[in-house]
């Protein structure tokens, strides 16, 4: 299967303040690639980069075919991105439908609006006892869920998540996996994952790269890396 993102030989940073260096990857239809690697190691500013908030200094970015690289954030949506940030960053008094209905700001998922908040109720069953609460209100697991939600009511096609576990006790994180897990397969999504819990979403994925200080250091299936000696020992505990 060929791949809906590819990055070759990419470079970016903040101003003068490099973090990525010569990072290239693959992401494939219908598949979750998960980036790992410790807090600082450049995992944020690759999902950045690839959404369009950073314009990188070097490299390719090619999403279905077509170079990206250097387009603005706002263009995103139009060619079928959505990017989850770290923390989800809902609008804390606005209803969790005002929420969702955000998601679906450009034109060609404005026009499937209501569609799309029936799929996410079907996807998100505790979100529609939810549509009238401030989102402020939610629990942390319920505002990963409104964040995963209003990103797929834009309808994309890529799907980008940054660290969406963060913060979340240990039985939200197994539901919030297995959400992305369900997501990626029902709507055949492309979704690139960024964690910090390696050992989950090693588990989940099916291609996986670690970066550390900005450089691509392994890739592998995530069973392979799973078994790594030295992924084992630097972020398993084994």
């Amino acid at each position: 299967m060929s791949a809906v993102l590819s990055v070759t030989g990419l470079d970016a940073g903040y101003g003068t303040i490099p973090v990525l260096h010569d990072v290239s990857l693959e992401a494939r239809q219908g598949e979750i690639t998960a980036i790992v690697g410790a807090n600082g190691a450049g995992k944020s500013t690759l999902l950045l980069t690839l959404a369009g908030h950073i314009a990188p200094t070097r490299g390719s970015i090619r999403y279905e075919g077509r170079e990206i690289a250097g387009n603005p954030a706002h263009r995103a949506a139009g060619l079928g991105i959505a990017m989850v940030p770290e923390g989800g960053r809902l609008f804390p008094f606005m209803t969790v439908q005002e929420n969702l209905e955000l998601g679906a700001w450009h034109a060609g998922a404005r026009k499937h609006m209501r569609e799309s908040l029936e799929e996410m109720g079907e996807l998100f069953p505790v979100l529609r006892s939810r549509r009238s609460q401030l989102a402020g209100s939610l629990s942390g697991g319920e505002r990963t869920m409104v964040a995963v939600a209003r990103a797929m009511m834009s309808r994309p096609r890529l799907l980008l998540l940054d660290e969406p576990s963060l913060g979340l006790a240990p039985v939200i994180v197994e539901r919030v996996i297995e959400l992305i897990q369900r997501v990626a397969k029902q709507k055949q999504l492309t979704v690139v994952l960024v964690e910090q819990k390696v050992a989950e979403a090693l588990e989940i994925c099916q291609q996986a790269y670690v970066i550390e200080h900005g450089h691509i250091v392994k890739s592998g299936t995530g069973a392979a890396l799973s078994h790594d000696p030295d992924i084992q020992r630097a972020y398993l505990g084994l």
